[in-house]
């Protein structure tokens, strides 16, 4: 499907009362937004389309209903009483926006030199980022919403699979929650899998939606894990850093790995 034929087949499902549309031809871009808020959604097609050519999603709908659901999401305000259990971080790279569009400043920490920390409202099928004036609003101190955030992410399960190449042992973690990069926050799941590990731990955190682990035992281990998370990197719906971390001491440094030739599968 060409991009112009893709671009119109997304426009003709989303004519809505009181959203408006505008295409950026030089940034093949598609805004789409809600007129009486001033709020919107921005969708790059061109990595869409070829997510679609590689079949990762089964319909348009899918695209359609991301956008549907992130409207809905500003057109309400975010409720933070009452829902505290629904409070997670989410980590970004540090090139991520600290404020939204309207000038709202979004409340984060440092987590890395290549990561940062942000705040979300889980809304069931999205989430909200949360800002300084919704959290003001909600009588919460930026050290309780914290707090919260992260008692909430070391609840949450931690499905891993484990694949090994060449004598190292790498671990992937996806629940398809939308917070599992969010779990290299958990300090028990960082010291666990540092005892569990024969050589060095290393860490990858590609995007929002994976979390790999690393058991490097030799240098074969390092180039492959160089590939995983430049693969992975270049596949994330929210990338967030391609450069793989190692863990000593409990810190996570970064460290880059010049991947000398492509591992076997």
């Amino acid at each position: 499907m060409e991009l112009r034929e893709f671009r119109k087949e997304i426009e003709s499902k989303l004519t809505r009362e009181g959203w408006g549309l505008s295409y950026d031809h030089k940034e093949a871009t598609l805004r789409i937004e809600n007129i009486e808020i001033k709020k919107g959604v921005t969708v790059a097609l061109k990595p869409l389309l070829a997510k679609w050519e590689r079949n990762e999603f089964d319909s348009i709908d899918e695209v359609i209903r991301y956008v549907e659901i992130g409207l809905e999401a500003m057109s309400s305000e975010a409720e933070l009483i009452g829902n505290e259990k629904k409070i997670f971080p989410v980590i970004r790279a540090t090139s991520f926006p600290e404020e939204t569009n309207d000038g709202r400043k979004l409340i984060f920490d440092e987590h890395t030199a290549e990561t940062r920390v942000y705040y979300a409202l889980d809304l069931g099928e999205s989430y909200t980022l949360i800002d300084e004036d919704t959290m003001k609003k909600n009588g919460l101190t930026a050290e309780r919403l914290k707090e919260t955030a992260l008692f909430n992410v070391r609840s949450l399960p931690q499905p891993i699979k484990e694949d090994i190449v060449a004598g190292n042992t790498f671990y992937f973690l996806r629940a398809k929650d939308g917070y599992d990069a969010s779990r290299v926050l958990d300090h028990s799941l960082l010291e666990g899998m540092a005892q569990k590990v024969e050589g060095q731990l290393a860490v990858a955190i590609p995007h929002q939606d994976v979390l790999i682990f690393a058991d490097i035992i030799n240098d074969t281990g390092y180039d492959v894990l160089a590939q995983i998370a430049l693969q992975f990197f270049g596949q994330g719906r929210v990338p967030v850093t391609a450069l793989p971390f190692l863990y000593e001491n409990g810190e996570l440094e970064p460290t880059f790995i010049l991947a000398q030739k492509k591992p076997k599968s």
